[in-house]
């Protein structure tokens, strides 16, 4: 059923053999193909909770990593567009941290680093949607409270630095020069070479 990929009927198949032979050797085994089939199918949902059964089943097997893994896989490929909400991208970046904190010689703790780095830009990137609809509502106070949560929260985003430009933008707008002043000086310590800096120069002269 794998080969042909008909995932639907591979995962009821798999877990008929554990509802009949639940102490084979391969029950166990049975379960992780089951919930890999749905993955397959692109049923996250339910992948997501096949693996998570699992773990909680079998809290020491050897297999944990990659349960782990997959979970954060079945929130990864569901990241949605950066207009939607950002939850998916919380859940696989907790996973993959679970892995590099339970497993960090794991097979899967390299590509966890990539996929947490890649799920955080896309928060990152909500973050700074919403920053950007506040300034175009002159809604400042909400928009700095956004965009310091990218600075504080999403560091090793590619959207900080723009995130310093808009929080010296939105402290202009508000005539707070002090916290201009601050934060064109973070932006230039960090980024001097960003086109981000030379534009919160110019705005900030």
């Amino acid at each position: 059923q794998m080969k042909e990929k008909d995932y639907r009927g591979a995962a009821k198949t798999f877990l008929e053999v554990e509802r009949h032979y639940p102490y084979s050797n391969l029950a166990v085994k049975a379960q992780l193909y089951s919930a890999y089939a749905h993955y397959e199918a692109g049923k996250y949902d339910e992948a997501s909770e096949g693996f998570s059964l699992f773990i909680q089943l079998h809290p020491g097997h050897d297999e944990i990593p990659y349960a782990l893994y997959m979970m954060g896989m079945c929130a990864y490929e569901q990241l949605p567009i950066v207009e939607r909400d950002q939850e998916d991208a919380g859940h696989a970046v907790y996973y993959f941290e679970e892995i590099l904190r339970r497993f960090p010689d794991s097979s899967y703790a390299k590509d966890a680093k990539l996929k947490i780095v890649l799920a955080k830009d896309h928060m990152a990137a909500k973050e700074m949607n919403i920053g950007r609809y506040y300034v175009s509502r002159y809604a400042y106070v909400a928009a700095i409270n956004r965009f310091k949560s990218v600075v504080d929260n999403f560091q090793t985003t590619t959207h900080v630095p723009e995130a310093l430009y808009r929080l010296v933008e939105a402290y202009k707008a508000l005539g707070i020069a002090d916290q201009v002043k601050t934060h064109l000086a973070i932006l230039g310590h960090n980024y001097a070479d960003n086109q981000w800096y030379k534009k919160a120069h110019d705005l900030a002269a």
